[in-house]
């Protein structure tokens, strides 16, 4: 009778083991859409928010340069002025009843002018003007390295999700194989028991084995939801969109090489080329704080059109115009040392901003020597756990069949399934590994591709 319900609880858990990966294959529809990873990263960059962000702060940049540059254009203006004179002006006139006397009081103008001036100026020389229009190119300049840095971001960021949710994917598939392995291998001890081959020790092993098994596979099934969280986030993905991942694993295994020969250029890092932008923009403040010194030079147009009567509602029946040209300039003489002071403090900058260059030198190169032994160490370890997994596998398979045979114990086989188990989950993780280390070991010499 125990062995009747030994039997019934080995076929019910074998039925469920199949049940249990059915279920995790059968998840996801196949309506849903597969991005590889290449689509996801065309995704991000089509919804990422810092990346559009980066986009409309180009499109600012441009605009403040058209802004800062209007001023090279003619400037016309409008005005005028109606006034009605309670009282008129006083002035004093030479007294001609007696020549010499005393200057007789007298008031002059009308009571109601109007005087409506066009105004147009067109600069000829000014040093702020000068100044926007030398730092205009670099502004956009500015901006796109931001682009740049955020797409580069992105490729990173956006590669390791993906692969991070890869490996969750691929350990579940290493899992199931593993509990299915143990399911069979419950099926065995049984039989074994039952034969008086075995004792029932190695069955009731058999079922503490399945169990771990079981309860590591639900562990990793569990973990799907927040590396599929990442990876959406990763994309600018909206939380209710749903979708499968694809990949090509011949593929995937010839772009874990390297060439690991390649030298180190500082220049071809966005973050290195970010800080020359900033050295040219405050080169140009420095040009500009010495420009400060020379005068401001416009051409001027003014044209009156006035209109004067005593009589309000006669104002408008005659006009008087006028209009002159000629030049205008603003020459500070003295401002208190401020701009000699401004030179200094831009000088400064300008040295400040040659120390950060060498701090990011150095970081760089700490970056780069980190990425390239994490990599080189990571291929090394991936070809001892694939050689590692085949060797599992085949002491697996050799030591079941002993076990049938009564040769020898099942302890061997929980050893070996443990052998196996930790042999393919480390080889699925030393790939991953690879993978990410080679985008970290990219990012460093700086030629992960994003221009797309």
């Amino acid at each position: 009778m125990y062995r009747t319900k030994l039997l019934i609880f080995s076929i019910s858990v074998l039925i469920n083991i199949s049940f249990c990966a059915y279920s995790q294959k059968n998840n996801k529809s196949d309506t849903l859409q597969t991005f590889t990873l290449a689509q996801c990263i065309d995704f991000a960059f089509q919804h990422q928010p810092a990346l559009n962000q980066s986009l409309i702060n180009l499109n600012i940049a441009r605009i403040t340069n058209r802004i800062n540059l209007s001023g090279w254009l003619p400037q016309v203006n409008l005005s005028g002025n109606l006034l009605h004179y309670n009282q008129l002006p006083t002035s004093f006139v030479p007294n001609q009843t007696v020549p010499g006397g005393p200057p007789v009081l007298t008031h002059n103008g009308v009571s109601n002018t109007f005087v409506p001036l066009l105004s147009a100026s067109q600069t000829i020389f000014n040093p702020q003007l000068v100044y926007s229009a030398r730092k205009a190119p670099l502004y956009i300049q500015q901006a796109e390295q931001v682009t740049d840095s955020a797409k580069i971001n992105i490729v990173s960021s956006v590669s390791k999700s993906f692969y991070n949710l890869l490996f969750t994917l691929k350990q579940i598939n290493v899992l199931e194989e593993d509990t299915t392995r143990l399911g069979r291998s419950v099926l065995d001890a049984y039989h074994q028991y039952v034969g008086g081959i075995a004792d029932v020790t190695d069955y009731e092993q058999a079922i503490i084995t399945l169990n771990n098994s079981k309860a590591q596979l639900r562990q990793q099934t569990e973990s799907i939801v927040p590396a599929y969280a990442v990876l959406k986030q990763t994309m600018g993905c909206p939380p209710g969109q749903q979708f499968n991942i694809a990949f090509d694993t011949v593929q995937m295994m010839q772009e874990i090489t390297f060439d690991t020969t390649q030298l180190l250029q500082y220049e071809k890092r966005i973050e290195y080329q970010q800080l020359q932008t900033l050295k040219k923009l405050l080169h140009q403040q420095t040009n500009y704080n010495k420009l400060s010194f020379l005068p401001s030079v416009s051409a001027i147009y003014d044209y009156y059109y006035e209109y004067e009567n005593n009589s309000f509602p006669a104002l408008f029946n005659s006009a008087y115009p006028y209009s002159y040209i000629g030049l205008t300039f603003n020459f500070p003489l003295f401002t208190g040392f401020s701009r000699i002071e401004s030179v200094h403090k831009s000088k400064l900058q300008e040295q400040l901003a040659d120390w950060d260059v060498s701090k990011l030198k150095s970081q760089i190169y700490t970056e780069y020597t980190s990425a390239m032994a994490g990599y080189k160490g990571n291929l090394y370890n991936l070809q001892i756990l694939r050689d590692n997994e085949t060797r599992a596998k085949d002491v697996y398979r050799i030591l079941s069949l002993q076990y049938k045979q009564g040769i020898v114990a099942y302890l061997n086989i929980i050893v070996a399934e443990s052998n196996l188990i930790t042999a393919e989950t480390g080889y699925i993780n030393a790939l991953f590994q690879l993978l990410s280390s080679k985008i970290d070991l990219e990012k460093a010499i700086g030629i992960i591709p994003y221009n797309k």
